[in-house]
This record gives structure tokens, sequence and C-alpha cells, in this order.
């Protein structure tokens, strides 16, 4: 599957030829990401990634998660998509990572707006939400950015290396979206 966004930017499925250049980006950014990724300190090698890839591929087998590269100015710069995907409810769980010299381009911010319409387009999905640590800015700036709700924050949500992390919980409605768009659109 390939999602093309503008001329620069597209998503496509993850696949598992491409470990090595994922792992090492993860590699190059890994101080970085460290900072609010609880995985990097287990992704050691390539078989790693392979393995999350694998992972990947049977959760897009099962249709319960889609994960995609990001690929900017024909270079792979991260990994977004739908980490769970809850047909039953339609709702789905959006999580992303960038690395530290693809920032500062509105990557990001245009990727979860493809996600987005895939998600309320495409699947038919009723809700989407997006969970960060309370201190991550960066990540945090995308769904407020975007038009989603902060609906809570989920307390102790997440294991950072040697402390717990509270989230910052995000949903959107397929109807608010809907109504943002027409309203952007208008404008």
């Amino acid at each position: 599957m390939q999602i093309t966004i503008d001329q620069q930017l597209s998503l496509r499925t993850l696949t598992l030829e491409d470990a090595k250049t994922v792992f090492a980006l993860t590699d190059a950014s890994r101080a970085y990401l460290r900072e609010w990724l609880p995985w990097l300190d287990i992704t050691r090698e390539v078989a790693d990634t392979t393995a999350y890839i694998e992972g990947c591929i049977k959760g897009h087998e099962a249709k319960s998660s889609l994960s995609l590269v990001i690929i900017f100015q024909n270079e792979i710069v991260g990994i977004a998509g739908f980490n769970v995907i809850n047909y039953n409810n339609k709702i789905a769980a959006i999580g992303y990572w960038l690395s530290e010299g693809a920032q500062g381009h509105g990557i990001m911010t245009r990727t979860v707006q493809a996600l987005l319409h895939y998600a309320f387009e495409e699947l038919q999905l009723n809700k989407v939400e997006i969970r960060a640590a309370e201190g991550n800015t960066k990540s945090r700036a995308i769904p407020e950015r975007l038009g989603f709700t902060k609906e809570g924050t989920i307390r102790e949500a997440e294991w950072l290396y040697d402390h717990y992390v509270d989230h910052a919980a995000y949903g959107i409605l397929a109807s608010e979206w809907k109504q943002i768009n027409e309203d952007f659109s208008c404008s």
C-alpha cells in the first residue's frame, strides 16, 4: 500500500527489505529517540528490526494494525501508522516516530493528516486516538495542531527505562474531522 501526500512525502507499507535502512535510521537517532521511546535498548541489531517488521506484517495481515515507512525526498525518515485498529468499535490508535534530521519540515503533521484521511474515508472508522508522554511537547503538538481533543491523562502509562511517564490521551471523531476539513476548505 502506498499513500502519496505530496511530491516530497509519501507513506508505504513497511517490508522486510526495509530492515537495514530502518535499523540504520534508528541507530543514527538512538540518543534522540530514546528520550521518549521505550524500545531503543532492545533494538541492538538489524535482526531486532527484522523481528519488529515481521510483527508489523502479521498485524497488517490480521487487519489489526498498519505500519508504514515515511519517505521524504526519496529517503525513509521514520515510521507511522495505526498501532491498533479495532474494527468492532471503529477506533484506531496512531503511533509515529521521526528521525532527528527530518524534524522541522512539517512531515509528521502531514503524515498524521494522511492517516486521518485514510482512517475516516477508507477504513470508515469513527475515532482515532493518539497518546504521547506529557513532557513530549513535539509529539503532543501534532494532535493539538490537527484539532484533536485532549481527553485526559493516563497516569504512569509507560515505563521509560528507569521511570514512568504519564500520557496525554487525544481523540478525534470522524464528525469532528469532517467539520474541520469543511471549515478549512471554505476559508
